[in-house]
């Protein structure tokens, strides 16, 4: 057998199709190959992982949980429960109307007692301060002046009662006339009552320098209290003003906390 031959047997079989247009015939190569089939993602493998992993999840949760329980075993006389520590708020609240000047301290700060926290404008008060003491300076010029008119009416009465004696005697020893008795005694009088109006002045002046001195007193009390100070030691936990705000009578800048008390609300089960 010749080389062609072999080479023709070895050869696959390629049948033949008609061609459209005639009656010719056209190879078509075999064998015919099928295409594998699309990839599906493995959805019921995954779900039974899942299934597994929720499983030992909730296992394990049930065993710590059975545990925590056998470990708070505790005797009949003794019980436990959750709470929380609290201390006492105290507000820092002005005492009269004004406007915020300085905050010296800010939330979170350790105060102690007696520690200015903040500043109202007190402007007007110490106008009004100074006008007050301007006015007991002046009455206490008053009181001197007056003082001094109550010596000096001393010594008027004094050198009239001198001379209403003197003219006693002459008027009995028949030296002086009648009238002229009168006279000092006229005189005599004008100047006692010369000295009681000016001891009624020094009371009066007195007076006015207490109502004066004690304006003043209270202008510098007001002063203070618009000095905003710690009642206790203890932390700010809330600034609830600003410079510059205008506040009402107990208008609120602070929130503090009493550090020297604190308690405990404990909550037990039933």
């Amino acid at each position: 057998m010749s080389s062609d031959e072999k080479a023709k047997e070895k050869a696959p079989i390629t049948p033949e199709a008609p061609s459209e247009t005639g009656g010719s015939l056209v190879p078509v190569q075999l064998p015919a190959t099928i295409p594998p089939p699309a990839h599906r993602p493995q959805r019921g493998r995954w779900i039974r992982i899942i299934i597994v992993l929720v499983a030992l999840t909730a296992a394990g949760s049930g065993g710590i949980y059975l545990w925590r329980q056998s470990q708070t075993h505790l005797p009949p006389s003794i019980v436990y429960g959750n709470g929380r520590l609290e201390s006492d708020e105290i507000d820092i609240d002005t005492k009269y109307p004004g406007r915020v000047a300085t905050l010296l301290v800010d939330e979170g700060d350790i105060v102690e007692s007696g520690e200015i926290l903040a500043l109202m404008d007190t402007r007007d008060l110490e106008a009004s301060l100074k006008k007050a003491e301007a006015l007991v300076r002046q009455t206490e010029q008053a009181l001197d002046e007056a003082k001094a008119t109550v010596e000096q009416q001393k010594s008027q009465v004094l050198l009239a009662k001198q001379e209403i004696d003197r003219a006693r005697y002459l008027e009995s020893k028949g030296s002086m006339p009648k009238e002229t008795l009168d006279q000092r005694q006229q005189q005599y009088d004008g100047a006692v009552a010369a000295l009681n109006a000016a001891t009624a002045r020094v009371h009066l002046e007195e007076h006015a320098l207490d109502a004066a001195t004690h304006d003043v007193e209270l202008y510098k009390i007001e002063i203070a209290d618009n000095a905003l100070v710690a009642p206790r030691d203890g932390r700010i936990q809330y600034r609830v003003a600003n410079v510059g705000e205008v506040l009402a009578a107990g208008g609120r800048v602070f929130t503090m906390l009493d550090v020297s008390y604190v308690y405990m609300d404990i909550y037990l089960p039933t």
